[in-house]
C-alpha cells in the first residue's frame, strides 16, 4: 500500500501512512503563471504507484483543491493502465495494466453544506463533486462530513470516519472540561460523542426565530456555573455562533470556555475573533490553519481499514 499526496497534504498524509504502516510518496504540484495546475509523479515511484494499492490523500478545498484532486486520481488511473505515453516520446510509453484498487482519503470534504437544493434550478454541488470523484477511484473516505446522507444516495463505496475520538483524546489531556455543548442540532451526534467518551455532561443550543433577520440561540438544561466548557462542532467559519454562545456561557458562570472543531476554516479573521471570547481554539489538521493541534491521520486509517473490508480487499494487492 502506498499513500500519495500532494504538497500541500503532506503532513495529514505522512499521519496516514505512519499509521498504515506503509510508504508516503509526494507528487510534485505546481501553477503556471496563468494559475493552471500541474501535477506529476516522479519516475522513481512509478512503480510504487503500479504495483501497490493506493491511497490519495487530498481535500475538495478550495476550487483548486476539486481540479486538483481529479488529476492526481487520472494520472494515477492512467498509470494502472500502463498509459505512459508523452510526447517527447521517453520509454516506455506502455505498460501491462494492473489492478485499479485506488482509494481516495478527503479529510475536508468542501460544498459539503450545499447539500440541498432550496429553490429551482440549483444544483446539489456536494452530490455532483462526489459522482466525479466515484468515477475515478474504487472507494472514498471523508472525515467528519457536514451531511454524509448526500453522498450516501450516490450507491457508491464510501466510509464516513471522525477526529471526535482524537479530539476528545486532545481535550482530556489539555483543557479537562466538565461540560460540553453543541452550537445547534446539526452537532449533537458529534458533540454528545466527545461528551461520553470523556464523562462530561452535555447540552446543546437551539435556534430560535426571533424575526426574519434575528436567531438567538438558546441552551437546553445549562448549568455550567464554574464549570470548563468546551463548544463542539464539526467546522468553524467565521466563528459567530461560537462567539454569542461563549458569551451566553460567561454571562451563565462558566470559568472557561474553549472551541474545538474537526475542520478549522477561520474566514474573514475568525481566530482573532474568537479569542476575544474564548480562551483557546482547537482544530484538526484537515485544513492549514493556525490552530493545528490534533493529528487526525488516524481517524482516517480507520475509515480506510473500514472501507477495504467492506470491498473485501486483503490487506496485500491482490
Amino acid at each position: 500500500m502506498v499513500v500519495v499526496s500532494s504538497t500541500s497534504m503532506t503532513p495529514i498524509a505522512s499521519q496516514l501512512a505512519q499509521e498504515l504502516g506503509c510508504q508516503h510518496v509526494t507528487i510534485e504540484t505546481r501553477r503556471f503563471p496563468d494559475t493552471e495546475g500541474y501535477i506529476r509523479i516522479a519516475t522513481e515511484d512509478i512503480d510504487a504507484i503500479r504495483h501497490e494499492r493506493v491511497i490519495v490523500v487530498s481535500n475538495t478545498f478550495p476550487d483548486s483543491g476539486i481540479v486538483e484532486t481529479l488529476l492526481i486520481l487520472d494520472c494515477i488511473g492512467d498509470l494502472r493502465n500502463g498509459d505512459l505515453s508523452n510526447y517527447s516520446n521517453i520509454e516506455p510509453q506502455l505498460l501491462p495494466k494492473v489492478d485499479e484498487q485506488i482509494l481516495l482519503a478527503i479529510p475536508y470534504f468542501g460544498y459539503s453544506r450545499q447539500d440541498k437544493r432550496f429553490k429551482p434550478g440549483e444544483v446539489i454541488s456536494a452530490k455532483a463533486i462526489g459522482k466525479l470523484l466515484s468515477s475515478k477511484c474504487n472507494g472514498i473516505i471523508c472525515l467528519d462530513i457536514h451531511a454524509p446522507k448526500v453522498l450516501e444516495e450516490l450507491d457508491f463505496p464510501i466510509a464516513f470516519t471522525t477526529a471526535m475520538p482524537e479530539l476528545a483524546d486532545h481535550l482530556s489531556q489539555t483543557v479537562k472540561p466538565d461540560f460540553i455543548l453543541s452550537p445547534d442540532k446539526g452537532a449533537i451526534e458529534r458533540a454528545s460523542m466527545v461528551a461520553e467518551l470523556m464523562g462530561c455532561e452535555f447540552s446543546y443550543l437551539e435556534k430560535v426565530r426571533i424575526d426574519a433577520r434575528t436567531i438567538r440561540h438558546e441552551a437546553k438544561d445549562l448549568d455550567v456555573v464554574g464549570k470548563k466548557v468546551v463548544i463542539v462542532d464539526d467546522m468553524i467559519a467565521t466563528g459567530g455562533t461560537i462567539c454569542r454562545a461563549a458569551e451566553a456561557l460567561r454571562e451563565q458562570g462558566a470559568i472557561e470556555v474553549h472551541a474545538a472543531c474537526s475542520h478549522g476554516l477561520f474566514t474573514g479573521g475568525a481566530i482573532p475573533r474568537l479569542l476575544r471570547y474564548v480562551d483557546d481554539v482547537h482544530a484538526t489538521g484537515s485544513l492549514e490553519n493556525a490552530r493545528d493541534v490534533i493529528p487526525c491521520g488516524k481517524a482516517l486509517a480507520r475509515g480506510v481499514r473500514e472501507l477495504e473490508q467492506r470491498l473485501g480487499w486483503s490487506s496485500k494487492l491482490e
